[in-house]
């Protein structure tokens, strides 16, 4: 039997998971294993990257998708549990499962959608397909497609896991993040200067440049609700009465439109950084998150035939 695509996947994983309680994923792949009768062969087939069977790399799709969806939570690392949606999706008795099903949920949507049509300020469409028929695209736009669909899913995690964290934990990720980022010098200077200055709103002081020449006053807080304007213009105020100029305040939701206007009629200099953008950051500073494969695209270098 050949290895199932990670669509086929969904609604059985959905199944195991009815009894409501919290399930780890490999207690999960085991039993999907053992019902689709996957062979020891097929469990030890690997992606050209080596790091990952196949099997459980389209596991770990299935999971991703039905999170994102709302049937399913991660309760913990590697820990899943299903939702409410989620025995309502088991309740309704479908057939089959998959990225068609799922598209009916406005955040599957919005997860599949996110990308440089939202970076223009344009809104995800609701009901339209998540993404084009691959029949429809050229290798190389069917390559950029996949990869910005790993990037999603690998900022969509990076949050996931920085919400469950203790708060310790996301204020040492906001270090070494903004360090990454080239503030604070080295982490040791950077380290006496975060966390621990709780005064007045500000979670944190750090070097703007390596001389220190100025600060950037920080603020970082796990909300779970959008950040109104309330928040920010605290967080002004705790600027002024510090004497400071520049601000970041990062969250792992998101700013509302409200919070976003009013920063630029103030005199302060504040940067607001919601979770999409947190976990973009870190992507592209190698903050929290490791490389699996390079590929490089290549093609027929003209100059060199041109005499042929």
């Amino acid at each position: 039997m050949t290895i199932p695509d990670y669509q086929s996947l969904m609604r059985p994983l959905l199944r195991l998971l009815r009894d409501g309680n919290e399930h780890h994923m490999r207690e999960c792949s085991d039993a999907l294993a053992r019902e689709f009768n996957v062979s020891s062969g097929e469990l030890a087939e690997l992606l050209p990257s080596g790091r990952q069977s196949v099997f459980a790399n389209r596991v770990s799709w299935a999971t991703t998708y039905m999170a994102k969806a709302g049937l399913i939570e991660r309760t913990g690392r590697s820990r899943v549990r299903i939702t409410r949606r989620g025995r309502d999706a088991l309740a309704e008795r479908a057939d089959r499962i998959d990225t068609s099903y799922l598209s009916r949920f406005p955040e599957f949507i919005e997860f599949q959608r996110r990308d440089a049509r939202q970076e223009n300020g344009q809104p995800p469409t609701v009901g339209a397909e998540a993404n084009p028929p691959a029949a429809s695209l050229s290798p190389e736009e069917l390559l950029v497609e996949s990869y910005q669909q790993l990037r999603r899913a690998l900022a969509q995690e990076l949050l996931d896991l920085i919400k469950q964290a203790p708060a310790a934990f996301f204020e040492r990720l906001v270090l070494d993040l903004l360090v990454a980022m080239g503030y604070g010098g080295s982490l040791s200077d950077a380290s006496q200067a975060v966390g621990g200055s709780g005064d007045g709103g500000i979670d944190g002081i750090i070097k703007e440049d390596r001389l220190g020449l100025d600060f950037v006053y920080v603020q970082a807080k796990r909300w779970d609700g959008p950040v109104g304007r309330p928040l920010v213009q605290a967080f002004a105020g705790s600027l002024e009465g510090q004497r400071a100029r520049k601000g970041v305040m990062i969250t792992t939701s998101r700013f509302t439109p409200d919070a976003k206007e009013y920063i630029t009629r103030i005199e302060k200099r504040i940067v607001l950084l919601d979770g999409d953008q947190l976990a973009d950051l870190m992507i592209a500073h190698g903050v929290g998150v490791a490389d699996v494969a390079t590929y490089r695209l290549q093609k027929v270098d003209a100059d060199y035939f041109g005499d042929a």
